[in-house]
């Protein structure tokens, strides 16, 4: 990994690696009346959007379903996204930020915003700099090229992360918050839901998260997550975004779509959870 910049790990298998497949696809993805949101960008809403949650598996399971959260962000002015999404792979620091160079995609580069970077790292004494950690997870990577169909000019503030719990995220969310608040920045969760379980064990464990998502109450998220051990990889991500939001002034979050992958695909028996949410 070249430390300036930081090349795609899953393009060619979570999302086409050429460019002119990869516009193709967004554009198909775009359109999908079904699971997406049926029109191209830019979208008319003009309703305030403090975040959102977005799903991050291979395209073609997910990919409709996190197109209805960019179509309805394609009309907000933003000049930074902070991405947050969970450590698949256990490498390096429990919070890991990057906050020199760029990433790339078969779309381009996109800047790391280094100044809000430096700021979050300076007022967050439990997030670390390591690129290392960065260096083969998707969860941040497949949002990227949705986010360069919307939008041209745009930096990035890449997060991921070991420690999910809660006292952690409330406290990353409440320093990011405090970092950002004079800033125009859109904050992104990247996370599926359930993993692994049927079509219908999912629903139901999802719409009981989905709940606590939407009432913004991390506590009751938390207690659910544990309670119906809900196996949603980026629940930290989401409580994050859902404190950052909160103190941003969002009052509640929106469903826009969920599905499964069994919705997609066709086989219920193991299936994995897709939400795109707004916090409005």
């Amino acid at each position: 990994m070249n430390s300036s910049k930081r090349e795609p790990a899953v393009s060619g298998i979570f999302y086409p690696k050429n460019p002119t497949e990869l516009n193709e696809n967004l554009e198909s993805l775009f359109r999908d009346s079904n699971f997406g949101p049926g029109n191209l960008p830019p979208s008319s809403n003009n309703e305030r959007i403090y975040g959102i949650v977005s799903p991050h598996a291979g395209y073609m399971y997910s990919g409709a379903v996190a197109a209805q959260g960019y179509y309805k962000l394609s009309s907000s002015k933003f000049e930074s996204a902070i991405i947050l999404g969970p450590n698949h792979y256990g490498l390096g620091s429990e919070v890991a930020i990057m906050n020199t160079g760029s990433w790339k995609t078969p779309l381009g580069e996109i800047e790391i915003d280094s100044e809000v970077a430096e700021e979050i790292h300076r007022n967050c004494d439990i997030v670390n700099i390591d690129e290392q950690a960065h260096s083969r997870d998707h969860c941040i990577e497949v949002q990227l090229p949705f986010l360069q169909y919307i939008r041209k000019e745009f930096k990035i503030v890449p997060i991921i992360l070991i420690n999910q719990g809660k006292n952690t995220c409330k406290k990353l969310g409440n320093d990011i918050y405090e970092s950002i608040k004079e800033r125009s920045l859109i904050p992104i969760a990247s996370s599926d839901l359930t993993h692994y379980e049927s079509n219908s064990q999912a629903y139901e464990k999802d719409n009981l998260l989905i709940s606590a998502i939407l009432s913004l109450d991390i506590e009751k998220f938390y207690s659910i997550l544990i309670s119906f051990n809900v196996t949603a990889c980026g629940y930290g991500a989401i409580a994050t975004v859902m404190e950052i939001s909160k103190k941003m002034g969002a009052t509640k979050g929106k469903l826009l779509r969920y599905a499964t992958s069994g919705d997609v695909a066709g086989d219920n028996k193991s299936v994995v959870g897709y939400s795109s949410i707004l916090f409005v």
